[in-house]
This record gives C-alpha cells, sequence and structure tokens, in this order.
C-alpha cells in the first residue's frame, strides 16, 4: 500500500485544490490533480498554469511516490464513498493508482508526475503577514469591481499597494472603482505595488473562509509571481503586467452634495428600482433633497420601463449641500450596497455627469466611486 488517509481530509483537499483545475485545457494533464508524497503527509496539487494550489493532507505513508490523476473523476468518486479510511497504491502499468474504501474499490488511470507542470517557487522576496479576517473582508469589497473581459488586461486585476505599514486594494473596470486600506502589524521599507489577477484573489478569499490565522504574502523580485501561503494551503500565481490607472486621481477630491442613509434604507429601495431597470437599460435615478425648516432630508430612488410602468421609493437622509440628480446603474448599486453589510453610508455627488463616490461609515479605508448614466430629467 502506498498511502492511506481518511476520507473526509482526502475530499476536502480536493475541494481545496479544484479550482485551479484547467477547464479547457492545451495541455491535458493540467486536468489532473497531482498527487505526492512530502514529509509524511499526501499534497495535492492543481495548476491552471496561471494558478497553482496546492494542500497538505494528513496520510499513513508507506513509501514515497508521486502520480498525477484526472481531477473531475478522482473527486467525484471521493465524494461518493463512505467516511472511512481510503487505500490508495502506485499502479505502474498503465500508470495509474488503486483505491480501496470499505466494499468500494476502483482502479483510475493516470500519467507519470515528470509530465505536470512545475510549480514556481516563491521563497525570495518581500514578505508582509495580514490578519485573514481583514483580507478577506478588503477583497471581498474590491474585487467584484475588477473588469472580467480580457481587452483590458491590467484592469482583469486587483492592484496592490503596500507603503510602511499600509496595504491597499484597488480595482476597477472603466466604469466604477474599489478601494479598502488597512493597516498592518508590521510593515515595509520599501514601497511596493503589483498586480494579482482578481480570479486569484477570489480564490484567496474564498479559502481563507472562517479561518483565524495570519496570511502571509510573498512577492517575487522582480514582482512576476506572488504566494499566499496559510495553514496547510499555498497559492501561487503569475501577476499582471502593466501600468494600472492612477485611481487617485479617480476619486472626487470634493462633493457638492452629501448624503448620509441607513445601508439597509438604501439598498431596499434600489433592489425595488432595479425591477423595472431591468427593462429600461438599468438605470436607477437618484434625487437627494434637503429638508425644510430642519425637516430631515431624503433621497428618491425612481426607475421606468417604457412598456412596464415606473418605481418610486424614498427614505429618509441627513443631508449636507444642496439638492442633487444622478443616475447609475443598478447592478452597480446593488454590488457595493450588498458587500457593505450594516450600519450608515455617505453617497457623494456634484453633478449630473459627476462620478457618484459611496463611502461606509464605520470603514474609514473603503471608497467606492461609481460613474454616472447620462439621462434626461
Amino acid at each position: 500500500m502506498w498511502i492511506t488517509c481518511l476520507q473526509e481530509n482526502l475530499s476536502r483537499g480536493l475541494g481545496v485544490v479544484g479550482r485551479a483545475v484547467a477547464t479547457r485545457a492545451t495541455l491535458p494533464v493540467t486536468q489532473n490533480v497531482l498527487l505526492t508524497t512530502d514529509q509524511s503527509r499526501l499534497k495535492l496539487t492543481a495548476t491552471n498554469l496561471e494558478i497553482a494550489i496546492s494542500t497538505w493532507v494528513g496520510a499513513q505513508i508507506d513509501h514515497e511516490g508521486s502520480v498525477t490523476i484526472p481531477a473531475r473523476l478522482l473527486t467525484e468518486f471521493v465524494n461518493q464513498l463512505p467516511d472511512d479510511k481510503i487505500e490508495i497504491d502506485l499502479v505502474d502499468s498503465p500508470k495509474g493508482v488503486a483505491l480501496e474504501c470499505a466494499r468500494f474499490k476502483a482502479n483510475m488511470n493516470g500519467t507519470d508526475a515528470e509530465e505536470f507542470p512545475p510549480i514556481p517557487t516563491v521563497e525570495d522576496g518581500t514578505t508582509i503577514v495580514v490578519p485573514a479576517d481583514v483580507l478577506k473582508g478588503a477583497i471581498e469589497r474590491v474585487a467584484f469591481a475588477a473588469a472580467t473581459e480580457d481587452s483590458r488586461p491590467v484592469l482583469t486585476g486587483i492592484k496592490v499597494e503596500i507603503t510602511g505599514n499600509q496595504l491597499t486594494l484597488a480595482a476597477a473596470d472603466g466604469f466604477r472603482l474599489g478601494v479598502e486600506t488597512v493597516e498592518l502589524a508590521t510593515g515595509v521599507e520599501e514601497e511596493m505595488g503589483f498586480i494579482v489577477p482578481a480570479k486569484t484573489m477570489q480564490e484567496v478569499q474564498r479559502l481563507i473562509g472562517d479561518r483565524a490565522d495570519d496570511i502571509t504574502i510573498t512577492v517575487t523580485e522582480p514582482a512576476s509571481q506572488v504566494l499566499f501561503k496559510f495553514g496547510d494551503i499555498e497559492i501561487v500565481s503569475q501577476l499582471v503586467q502593466g501600468a494600472f490607472p492612477d485611481y487617485e486621481k479617480l476619486i472626487p477630491a470634493t462633493a457638492g452634495t452629501t448624503a448620509t442613509v441607513k445601508l439597509q434604507d438604501f439598498l431596499q429601495a434600489t433592489r425595488a428600482a432595479a425591477i423595472f431597470a431591468r427593462d429600461g437599460s438599468g438605470i436607477v435615478r437618484l434625487i437627494v433633497s434637503p429638508g425644510e425648516d430642519g425637516a430631515p432630508g431624503k433621497v428618491t430612488v425612481a426607475s421606468s420601463a417604457e412598456e412596464l410602468g415606473a418605481n418610486e421609493g424614498d427614505f429618509e437622509a441627513t443631508i449636507e449641500g444642496d439638492e442633487a440628480k444622478v443616475a447609475f446603474d443598478s447592478r452597480y448599486l446593488l454590488d457595493v450596497l450588498g458587500v457593505l453589510g450594516s450600519g450608515t453610508v455617505t453617497l457623494e455627488t456634484t453633478t449630473p455627469s459627476s462620478p457618484g463616490v459611496i463611502r461606509a461609515t464605520d470603514r474609514d479605508g473603503y471608497t467606492h466611486v461609481v460613474m454616472p448614466m447620462f439621462v434626461q430629467w
């Protein structure tokens, strides 16, 4: 017997690395998962040549060895096995493995481990440590603003900047911008910046889950690869090369009108308006109206679709400045309001053609900019 491990542990490990398995592969072996012994544990690795995820599973190792097995086949079969010990043996001809668990047996054909792409090692470089919950939250509030199309590859990434003991994440797709700055326990001596694919960051966020351990981030010199390490998981990713836009210039320096509102009121009104906006180019109109004679102000959210009808909802707001009107794509508003949790937010605007700025009042380091839609008022 080669190795013995628990079904639960192997299933969990395959779930960790599975998202890095190539779906459409020019190199067929990237649709496999690499099983290898490493320091008395079973190491699982998958890569699509852009990102590689590795994790370690506790196992009883009889002897050293490695093999690659089709990831989908192995994962689906292991997930159907009972919660018991799995015994795995290497088979030389044809190359593969034989599995036994309770009353189940299977033979799976694979390929030699030497055919698997080498996984880059990130040992030398600049390293920072970020609390897991801090990094997870920052990614959640920023990553959705990254572009999903490759017309401008640099916008499919998240700009990471480290200055002293401050870490900043920024993402933009040409219509919106999300920026969050957090404090680090220990900083770096030299400023540094690099662009991580948004898909990589979202995988990091997914795998952090409810973990409490710190995340170690190491960037190679020169900046071409990044390593995220936490617990028994390592994620290595290629970095996006290119010049990220100077996002600070996209954030309006001043605001003519600022409305402070309850987040849930804003979200509820926008969701209602979005129902009609689906058939009206996705446009929702916001009218910010200051109160008179000491009365509270209000924000009105309205939308219409020619064939369906119209919708309007309003809620109380604390207004500083004059009346303002601006229109946004409802999807962009729902995206940002949906990740801010609860509490209150501020909406800053100046003219119907100026970007709107949304900030969470209990989160000093977060800023979200949304470009306006041009409509007839």
